[in-house]
C-alpha cells in the first residue's frame, strides 16, 4: 500500500501546470483532490514518476452563471456544488448528483474536474455531464478548446483529452422553464460508487406531455452514455407510469453492459431500466410542480 517513488511538483499558475504536464507526458499525473488517483498509486495500479499538484490554483474554484449556462471551475469540490444555492435553483441536477458522491470526507476534497477527467465507469458526474450536454474546457500549453461530454468519455478511464491538456472548467445548461431534474443510483454499500446511476432532465409542454427528456447513465458500460432510445420513446408522451416504464425499457439498448464481482451485466442492465423509470418519474413530477 505504498506508492512507487515520484517527484512532487506544485505549480503556482495554470500556465506552469500546463508546461509541466507537457514536459513530463505519460510520466506525469495531475493531482487535484486525490480521491481517485492516490488509492490507485497506493495499489501501484498507477505509478507516475511526476505528480503535479494543482490544488492551489484557486482560480479554478468558482460557480458562475453565464447567460443560459452555469460554468464551474474544475477544482470546485463536490460539497460546494452540493451546497450551492445558485445551483439548487438554476441547475438542481448538479447538487443532487454531488450529494450522492461517496461520503462527507470525499465530497469535501474531491473535485468535479478531477472526477470527470478520471472517467471511472462507476463515477456519478459523467452521467450528469452526458445527460445535460455539458462541455469541458481543455487547456494546454498551446491553446484551449471546449469538448462536448458526448465525445469526452471514450472508454474505461479513457477520455478525449489530448496529451498535455488539463480540464479547467465545465459548463452546463441551466434548467429551462417547466423542467425537472433527478439523479438516482444503486449505491455500492462499501465504496459509495454507482453500481448504476441515472441522471435525467425532463421538460413538459403546455399540455403536460414530455417535450424533451435527457438521460445519462453510468455504471452499466465502460463509459457513461446518453440513453437516446429512452428519450425518443418518451418524447411527446404523457409521463404516465405505463409510458415511463415502456421508455425505461430501452435504457440499455445498444450498449455492451459489463459485469464484475459486484454485479453481472444482466443485473446492471436491469438496474438501468429500474432506475431510469424512477428518475424519469421524479423529474417529470418536479417539472409539473414547477409550472404551478
Amino acid at each position: 500500500m505504498i506508492p512507487e517513488p515520484f517527484e512532487y511538483h506544485v505549480p503556482k499558475t495554470l500556465e506552469e501546470a500546463a508546461q509541466l504536464i507537457a514536459q513530463f507526458g505519460d510520466e506525469g499525473k495531475l493531482l487535484a483532490g486525490g480521491h481517485s488517483l492516490l488509492p490507485l498509486m497506493k495499489l501501484r495500479l498507477a505509478s507516475p514518476k511526476h505528480l503535479i499538484d494543482i490544488a492551489r490554483l484557486d482560480g479554478l474554484r468558482y460557480i458562475n452563471e453565464k447567460d443560459a449556462y452555469i460554468e464551474i471551475g474544475a477544482l470546485t469540490t463536490h460539497y460546494r456544488i452540493q451546497s450551492s444555492s445558485l445551483l439548487k435553483e438554476k441547475c438542481p441536477l448538479l447538487p443532487m448528483t454531488a450529494g450522492e458522491i461517496g461520503d462527507v470526507q470525499v465530497r469535501n476534497k474531491g473535485t468535479l474536474g478531477g472526477s470527470l477527467a478520471h472517467a471511472d465507469p462507476a463515477a456519478d458526474w459523467p452521467a450528469a455531464a452526458v445527460a445535460l450536454d455539458a462541455e469541458l474546457k481543455a487547456v494546454s500549453s498551446t491553446g484551449e478548446r471546449w469538448v462536448p461530454a458526448s465525445k469526452f468519455f471514450i472508454g474505461l478511464m479513457t477520455t478525449a483529452l489530448n496529451p498535455g491538456e488539463i480540464v479547467t472548467a465545465i459548463r452546463f445548461p441551466a434548467l429551462p422553464a417547466h423542467s425537472g431534474d433527478a439523479y438516482l443510483k444503486h449505491r455500492h454499500p462499501a465504496s459509495g460508487f454507482a453500481v448504476v446511476g441515472v441522471a435525467v432532465r425532463v421538460t413538459l409542454d403546455a399540455k403536460g406531455a414530455v417535450e424533451s427528456a435527457r438521460v445519462g447513465i453510468t455504471g452499466v458500460a465502460t463509459a457513461a452514455y446518453r440513453a437516446s432510445a429512452v428519450e425518443e420513446a418518451i418524447k411527446g408522451k404523457s409521463p404516465t407510469e405505463r409510458n415511463l416504464q415502456h421508455a425505461a425499457g430501452h435504457a440499455a439498448d445498444g450498449v455492451e453492459a459489463t459485469g464484475d464481482l459486484y454485479a453481472s451485466a444482466e443485473y446492471r442492465s436491469h438496474l438501468a431500466r429500474v432506475y431510469t423509470e424512477r428518475a424519469l418519474a421524479a423529474a417529470a413530477e418536479r417539472a409539473a410542480a414547477s409550472g404551478k
